[in-house]
Formats: structure tokens, sequence, C-alpha cells
């Protein structure tokens, strides 16, 4: 276990060593920033101009236009450019024999290595949580009377998570993120037990917008990162050259995206407009997770996707022992 997590630890350092990533996060983070003040002019329009769903605007489409949505353009780039490093550069700089020799497992490589990048996924997602105020139209109460021993512990957890993020970016990736953690423990349990247990609480939240289409447009967004970051991580096991994944990576996650323009012209009651509104993400999207509505088909579709591809990346490693 303990290579396994040193090796995570490296491939999570190294995202903080390449300029790529900060580039990856800068764009995304542009990017989403572009759409979430488009959203929040639609939110602000009265009569007919208004919009029903905040996260549609964000994640999916119309589904009466059916087009396709700019994030899941800039989303296509995302995962192959987080991606494409994982195995290519070992092959390049010449350390893929030595990982290879090494006394760790080849899943263990795999997993370790998607476990990393897995991990700075859902770190470019962090920053978009100041989106949630507006999307929910929250509405805070404090109660400053309210302090106990639990929301003490609450508040020390917190606090512990902030430092511990803030350490990662200065270079003590793995003791900030261990800081972290330990952090979010003491979060948990110091806030649940406040919320059980006393009486008055420090902070009472109400959302004038339905929280639960933000909760599955998250829970959707993890979900379809499994996929194109497993499909990502199976290429750059293949080839030698790092653009050479991504531009693979990209090609063959085209389909995914591109796909839903072809749903205005086929039969809705046709099989093959059901087969295309099933491989299409950015459907899954308008129809489903935008609006609210957890369709298990297809986080089943994202998760066997993805766990195919994570076999056979392990597969690829097996075959180049030989």
């Amino acid at each position: 276990m303990r290579p396994t997590l040193s090796l995570i630890r490296r491939e999570f350092t190294a995202y903080f060593l390449s300029p790529i990533a900060y580039v990856v996060l800068t764009v995304f983070l542009l990017g989403t920033g572009g759409l979430y003040f488009r959203t929040f002019e639609a939110l602000t329009q009265n009569g007919p101009r208004g919009i029903e769903y905040p996260m549609q605007v964000l994640l999916g489409s119309s589904s009466q236009t059916m087009d396709i949505p700019i994030f899941w353009l800039v989303f296509l780039f995302v995962p192959p450019l987080l991606t494409m490093r994982l195995f290519a550069e070992e092959r390049s700089s010449g350390t893929m024999e030595t990982l290879m020799t090494a006394p760790i497992r080849d899943w263990q490589i795999v997993l370790a290595k998607f476990v990393a990048c897995f991990a700075f996924y859902l770190l470019m997602w962090l920053p978009t949580l100041v989106y949630l105020p507006t999307f929910m139209d929250l509405k805070a109460t404090w109660d400053l009377t309210a302090w106990t021993l639990y929301s003490l512990v609450y508040a020390a957890g917190a606090a512990t998570v902030l430092i511990g993020l803030s350490l990662m970016p200065c270079g003590w990736v793995g003791r900030g993120f261990l800081i972290a953690l330990v952090g979010g423990i003491i979060a948990s349990l110091g806030g649940c037990l406040h919320y059980n247990r006393d009486a008055n609480h420090l902070l009472s939240l109400a959302a004038g917008i339905d929280p639960w289409p933000v909760l599955t447009s998250y829970i959707g967004v993890v979900s379809v990162g499994v996929l194109f970051l497993s499909l990502g991580m199976f290429v750059s096991s293949l080839v030698k050259g790092q653009m050479i994944a991504a531009i693979i990576s990209i090609t063959l996650g085209l389909p995914l995206v591109l796909v839903m323009a072809l749903l205005p012209e086929l039969n809705p009651n046709g099989w093959s407009h059901k087969a295309v509104s099933f491989v299409a993400v950015p459907h899954h999207f308008t129809e489903d997770f935008t609006r609210g509505v957890l369709d298990t088909r297809h986080l089943v579709f994202y998760f066997s996707a993805g766990l195919l591809f994570l076999f056979l990346t392990v597969r690829s490693l097996e075959s180049q022992r030989r």
C-alpha cells in the first residue's frame, strides 16, 4: 500500500510542477466564469427571457434547439491535457523502465495515476462552488450566540482544511493534502454533532431555488470525469508523445459530444434516436442532470466505460512487460 500512496503523491505533485496544468486550470475557470456571468444575467431577467434551470445554461443547452453547449466544447480538451503525460511522459523521459521494475503491481500503477489525476480534476471544480449561492438563491442567517464546543470543533476543522489547501500550491502537496484531509474529518464530525445536538445553529441556509439540480449536476460532472480521464489514460499508455496522446484522446472523445448534433435529424421514437441520446454526454445533462433528475443509466454508462478503459490500461502495461 505504501508504494501506491507514494506514487499517488508523486503524480499529484507533478501537476503543480507542470505549466500545462496551470494553463488548463486557467482556461477552465475562465470558461466556466464566462458561462456563470451568462447564467447570472439570465437569472436577473423576468418574463419569457428568464431561465427555469440555472445549471442548464452552464452545463446544458435548450432541449428545443439541441445545440452543443459551449461548456462541453471547452471540457473536451481538459481531460486529454490532464492525462496525456501520465504514461507518455514516462516513456519520453526514460523512466518507464524504472517504473515497470519497481515492486508494485500494474493495477496499482494505474490506480495511483488515476487517483492523482482524478484528485486534480476535482480540485479544478472547487472554485466553481462560489457560484452556488447565486444558482440556489441562498439566504444565510447567522446566530453568533450559538457557539458551543461542537461548533468550535467544526470551525477548527474548516480552518485546517483551508490551511492544508493553501499549502498545496506552495510545494507541500503531500503534507497539505494530509492536513486538509484531517481537517475535513474534524469538520465533518464537529458539524454533524453541532447539527444534531445543539439547539441553535450558527448558520441557517434557505434556498430560493431548488438545490437538487445543482447537486445532480455536480454528480454528473464527477461521473463523466471518470469516463474521459480513464479514456485519456488508456491512450497515454499506448503512445510515446504527449501531444499525440492528447490529440488521439480528443478525437476519441469527439463522438461523445458532437453526436448530439444528430438528434434533431432523427425520429424521436426510433431506436437510432435512443442509441444516440444514450451516448451523447451533453444530452444527459440537458435532459436529466441539470433538471435535477439522477438517472442511474447514465451513471452506469460512465462508470462501466471508465472501468473498461482502466482495465485496458492495465492490460496495456502487462503487454509491455513481455
